[in-house]
């Protein structure tokens, strides 16, 4: 078996390998911390290592961060994947298979916002279906405040806006 600073990054590529949609941070760190694997502070140096060498690409809004595996990353767990033991494989995948649909649905919710040429503020608010955007609607507003609240609003929200959407366009 791997050393343990290397057996959380391979948890961290094995994690997202086995998906096929990206992962917050939250969402690593539920399953990493929850089983006792390692201390927050190792998980976020791990991820962070893994960003550096290329073998995970993140991408931020103002309240998450997501995960992607790059191809570097995907090469390295396909190599790399039996120094994780039987035992935490399993764990992986039952975490995975259990929460699919929620952290699919989780990260299928993107909303994020910043200022613009004429000093207000844009909020792009989206849902992906698939990897595709179902919907992708950008609002502007006079005020960060007001772009945050949209924003934490979309996160909450997005089914029911999008209902009333499709209902009076349709």
């Amino acid at each position: 078996m791997a050393e343990p600073f290397t057996l959380y990054k391979l948890i961290i590529l094995y994690m997202l390998k086995k998906v096929d949609f990206p992962l917050t941070n939250s969402q690593i760190s539920e399953f990493v911390l929850d089983e006792g694997y390692t201390t927050y502070f190792k998980l976020q140096q791990a991820i962070s290592e893994l960003i550096t060498s290329g073998f995970v690409r993140e991408e931020s809004t103002h309240s998450r961060t997501f995960y992607h595996l790059t191809a570097e990353g995907d090469e390295t767990i396909c190599y790399f994947k039996n120094d994780i033991s039987p035992a935490i494989q399993h764990d992986i995948d039952t975490f995975l298979k259990e929460k699919q649909y929620e952290l699919k649905n989780e990260v299928a919710v993107k909303s994020d916002y910043y200022q613009n040429s004429n000093m207000e503020y844009s909020v792009r608010c989206q849902v992906f279906e698939q990897g595709a955007p179902l919907i992708d609607l950008t609002l502007t507003v006079p005020t960060e405040s007001e772009a945050e609240t949209i924003a934490n609003n979309w996160t909450k929200k997005n089914p029911q806006i999008y209902a009333f959407i499709m209902e009076h366009l349709l």
